[in-house]
């Protein structure tokens, strides 16, 4: 028999295939239909289970594993279907279509906003970056920048997400999806560190050097290069600069930007001292209200999934099937529940997109947890 023979059989089988399948869709309607009449609810677990047992034994030994998972992804499909049909309209949907239509055409050149650290931080430089005019205000900690937002002291926040060499912020991370905050616009700022001393410092005289954790993790091969040299995380990169400042110490250094050694008075030691040449934070804006501007094609979500196998890939396959294109996902653990995580995931696909409301819809209906954090647009160098 011929290659192209043997696929013309396979062809027809997938006919046959999708009209089936499209049937068993048209079916469901009818279920939801009666699920709404009587009060039932769209999830029937003990059904689903029986049905998975009866297609295992259908199925039998060499098929049983793949027709499962098949079956599963269908239950799945199913259900979203039903969520839709018997769920009037989206509250998400009509949130995101109030904000993009009622959001100012531009993003604001001015605006009073909040950042950790002091004169210097690399998130001063992010805020001059993102507004023409930024009146900053800056912060102790990351918490206090959620806070000056929500409280209406700031419109808007600025805090480093992640980073190409160490990865993510996970505190940053976490105090998004707790805060109720929508991130409105990023940034990828690149990063160049050096390290910083009183004028007349040589290296060999240094004994102790300061910085901020995340900076010290980018600059992890330079400083393990450093015999009988101390590394005492602090706060911030400009921070650490200042503390050099004003210590009275000639044996101490700070890994911090360039731009610090103009403001504080420093001499350059080394230069371009983290680990790799392509060293880019990206930066969000935060803000207490959901602002789309125009233009927007990245949206980020938080969910919670159930802890069973096959959980997150039942729910990527709706990514797959939509034609959405996932450029980020990471998962933290939840505070208090042993083995279960949140996932935070960035979607490239411009808000207006029909299939990337069908998959916000889908998404809210189906998982344990949902949240969405905004969609927005990212500034490149």
């Amino acid at each position: 028999m011929e290659l192209k023979d043997i696929r013309m059989e396979i062809d027809a089988i997938d006919k046959e295939l999708v009209e089936l399948f499209c049937r068993r869709m048209d079916i469901v309607s009818q279920v939801a239909a009666v699920k709404a009449e009587k009060g039932l609810p769209v999830y029937d677990p003990a059904r689903e289970r029986d049905k998975l047992c009866s297609i295992a034994d259908t199925a039998g030994e060499e098929y049983r594993t793949a027709a499962c998972a098949l079956y599963e992804l269908i239950f799945e499909l199913s259900r979203a279907k039903q969520d839709r049909l018997l769920k009037s309209g989206s509250d998400l949907k009509a949130r995101i279509k109030h904000a993009t239509e009622n959001t100012p055409a531009l993003f604001p050149e001015r605006a009073q906003v909040a950042c950790m650290g002091v004169e210097g931080a690399y998130a001063q430089l992010a805020c001059e970056r993102l507004f023409r005019l930024p009146s900053v205000m800056y912060c102790r900690n990351f918490k206090s920048v959620f806070s000056a937002v929500r409280d209406g002291l700031c419109r808007y926040g600025v805090l480093p997400i992640e980073n190409s060499t160490a990865g993510s912020v996970k505190e940053v991370a976490d105090l998004v999806a707790e805060s109720g905050l929508y991130i409105v616009r990023s940034l990828r700022l690149k990063v160049d560190h050096c390290l910083l001393a009183k004028k007349g410092v040589n290296l060999s005289n240094i004994r102790e050097i300061y910085s901020h954790g995340q900076a010290i993790a980018q600059c992890d091969r330079f400083l393990h290069g450093l015999a009988g040299v101390k590394v005492i995380p602090c706060d911030n990169t400009a921070v650490a600069a200042k503390i050099v400042a004003e210590s009275g110490r000639d044996d101490i250094a700070a890994l911090s930007s360039v731009n610090c050694a103009d403001l504080y008075g420093l001499s350059v030691l080394e230069d371009d001292v983290q680990d790799r040449a392509n060293n880019y934070t990206r930066f969000i804006c935060v803000s207490r209200e959901l602002e789309i501007y125009p233009g927007a094609d990245r949206t980020s979500i938080m969910l919670a999934l159930p802890n069973k196998p096959g959980a997150l890939y039942r729910v990527l396959a709706r990514f797959s099937a939509l034609g959405v294109n996932m450029v980020k996902l990471e998962s933290r653990p939840i505070p208090e529940r042993d083995f279960e995580f949140v996932f935070y995931l960035d979607l490239d696909k411009p808000v207006a997109a029909p299939e990337l409301a069908e998959l916000l819809r889908e998404l809210e209906s189906s998982c344990r947890e949902f949240r969405y954090l905004g969609s927005y647009t990212e500034m490149v160098p």
